[in-house]
């Protein structure tokens, strides 16, 4: 009998030591030219390091998303990667095809029409011209932008930019996608075809690199991730740990912002605006909580302060969202035809409740909104985590009521068990 057979992991496609990316910023465009006059002996120039000290792997076949907030280095990583701008320091090696679809457009002339701007990014691409017109087609109808294609791309709104480049970018069969927050241009529609796309790419052994501001995203295509802040890697791994470590590094971000504003409430309500002044969250025992058990009462007990001037009580309005802000269920006091009660000089309280807590087992949102008497401006907002814990092999965020009834359908409409 033959030994253990030895799995051998795929060849690593990309492949990163210590890569970094430094911009040298002027206060003035003179002060370039005066640099170079001084033959560099005196610095004019400001560092800013938008990448720095990134190391990583990427394997055949695999997907990783690329997430941080705004200004964390993401689109610079993905240029590096596909050449469009050279790194400061560190390696970087790339192996294979790569398909690159970043900053919207990027590539194509507002002058020229669709069809013109797919000839000219394909020749830039290595594509000649008969390669291409025999690809038409398909590339068209991916897009499926019409009789825009011969229109100039100025007149195009970005859904159908983005629309044609993806079309572009997937025709040359890539060993590699990169792409930048394409998912978010676009309608339903098309962001669904793209997945699609995506998943049978992966499925026949693509390699994907997905940056997006979007968890489901990220947790939908990639196994891995990799989280940048401040142009460094702050965690790498599996993609649901690190996009669970990333969405709760930004609740933190949130209530320290939200503590640090604590202070301007007395000024807002002396301007007349209503605040949120207690949260309580319970399972209808009074005690104080965070986490639930699927199915257990929630309870929530809220006072508002109104403005100094206002003359009707405050609407409270109630949301249960993801963490990624996808929202679940909202209601508000007027809505219900509730009004809260008055417990002292301009405060208010009101329950709200829920008697069984169908949410799937995660971590969820709840957030508690003032808005005005009429219901119609947005004062203040008060967030709380809340967890759900349980066993379940059921998808979605909540449990819906349901039953399966076995048996088939006769020729006459009725059924049979």
């Amino acid at each position: 009998m033959g030994g253990p057979t030895t799995r051998v992991p795929e060849p690593v496609l990309i492949e990163t030591h210590h890569l970094g990316k430094c911009y040298r910023l002027y206060r003035r465009r003179l002060d370039h030219v005066k640099e170079i006059l001084f033959f560099g002996r005196k610095r004019l120039a400001q560092e800013f390091w938008a990448l720095r000290d990134v190391s990583l792997q990427v394997r055949r076949g695999e997907a990783w998303g690329v997430i941080g907030e705004n200004g964390a280095g993401k689109s610079t990583f993905l240029k590096l990667l596909c050449g469009i701008t050279l790194p400061s320091q560190g390696v970087l090696a790339v192996r294979g095809r790569i398909g690159a679809l970043l900053e919207l457009g990027i590539g194509f002339h507002p002058e020229y029409t669709g069809r013109e701007n797919l000839y000219l990014s394909g020749a830039l691409m290595g594509i000649g011209r008969e390669e291409l017109h025999a690809r038409l087609p398909a590339i068209l109808e991916f897009a499926d932008i019409g009789d825009f294609i011969d229109r100039p791309l100025k007149t195009y709104s970005s859904g159908m930019t983005v629309r044609l480049a993806f079309a572009l970018a997937t025709s040359i069969e890539p060993e590699i996608l990169v792409t930048d927050e394409v998912l978010a241009v676009g309608d339903e529609a098309f962001q669904k075809k793209c997945i699609r796309w995506m998943e049978r790419f992966l499925g026949a052994g693509g390699t994907l690199l997905l940056c997006s501001h979007n968890s489901y995203h990220i947790r939908k295509l990639c196994q891995q991730a990799v989280w940048l802040w401040h142009g460094q890697v702050r965690a790498t791994g599996e993609a649901h740990t690190v996009v669970q470590e990333y969405l709760e590094y930004l609740e933190e971000k949130a209530r320290r912002q939200e503590r640090s504003g604590a202070s301007d409430t007395a000024a807002a309500v002396a301007a007349g605006e209503n605040r949120v002044r207690e949260v309580r969250v319970d399972r209808g025992t009074g005690e104080d909580t965070q986490v639930f058990s699927f199915g257990d009462p929630l309870r929530v007990h809220v006072v508002v302060e109104a403005g100094i001037g206002e003359e009707y009580a405050p609407v409270v309005l109630i949301g249960l969202v993801q963490v990624d802000g996808l929202p679940i269920y909202g209601v508000s006091t007027d809505m219900d035809g509730v009004v809260p009660q008055r417990i002292g000089e301009r405060l208010y309280a009101i329950d709200y409740e829920i008697p069984e807590l169908n949410l799937l087992p995660g971590r969820y949102l709840l957030r508690v909104h003032a808005l005005d008497g009429a219901g119609l401006r947005l004062f203040d907002t008060v967030e709380r985590q809340i967890v759900v814990r349980g066993a379940t092999r059921e998808l979605g965020v909540c449990r819906l009521p349901h039953r399966w009834t076995a048996g088939r359908m006769t020729l006459d409409g009725s059924q049979e068990s």
